[in-house]
């Protein structure tokens, strides 16, 4: 049976990884912060739900909910979203390390990550050397059960509308057929259900999911 802390629970992946994770059995209890409430239309009160109201990018709070068994990072955005490189790196880099830590701290002893396919430290890209240097640094705490999962371009709706994924997106599945399992969409639902299985069961040390083996 596990605690469970989602990061990123408003986001694409992270919102499968929600609804998933509150009707799974395993699962007795799952922590999410956000920085607004989660709405009720969406999410109705479910007893296993923790939904914090705080803004990890501006501070992580004192507080007995750090204290899970497993936590899974989901949290993401763009630089075109975040408006410069620091803002964008505060979201996909310094706040999802600076949970990690906390959460380990209280005793976490698996953890989940949302990276990038292509994700490396010694990138000229931002993005994806942003990405490497956040799996790199997660390696560095000690976490007995490390897995992280690299998709390409994630399939699924949106709350927000991001043009230039969408326009991807409709030519990949044009092409889909022909392409590169790694180079097809991964769906979010998909990535979501490794993350989660691989928070609660997952076996000790490291794994690397990467695109091809989430692609339909």
């Amino acid at each position: 049976m596990t605690s469970l802390l989602l990061l990123g629970a408003t986001g694409l992946v992270g919102g499968h990884v929600l609804e998933l994770a509150l009707k799974d059995d395993r699962v007795t209890r799952v922590v999410a912060p956000t920085r607004r409430p989660l709405p009720p239309t969406a999410l109705p009160a479910h007893p296993k739900l923790e939904n914090p109201i705080t803004d990890l990018s501006s501070g992580l709070p004192d507080a007995d909910w750090w204290t899970v068994d497993a936590v899974i990072s989901a949290l993401g955005t763009t630089r075109a979203k975040a408006g410069s490189d620091e803002a964008f790196r505060l979201v996909d880099y310094a706040t999802p390390l600076g949970a990690a830590r906390r959460a380990h701290e209280r005793g976490a002893t698996r953890f989940s990550l949302v990276s990038s396919t292509g994700a490396n430290s010694k990138s000229s890209l931002l993005y994806l050397r942003t990405k490497g240097e956040l799996e790199d640094a997660i390696r560095g705490i000690g976490f007995s059960t490390l897995t992280i999962v690299r998709p390409g371009l994630l399939g699924g709706d949106r709350s927000e509308f991001r043009l230039g994924e969408r326009l991807a997106s409709m030519a990949l599945k044009i092409a889909h057929p022909i392409l590169p399992r790694r180079l097809r969409i991964s769906p979010a639902h998909v990535v979501a259900k490794v993350l989660l299985d691989a928070a609660i069961g997952g076996e000790k040390g490291e794994r690397i999911v990467e695109a091809d083996q989430l692609s339909g």
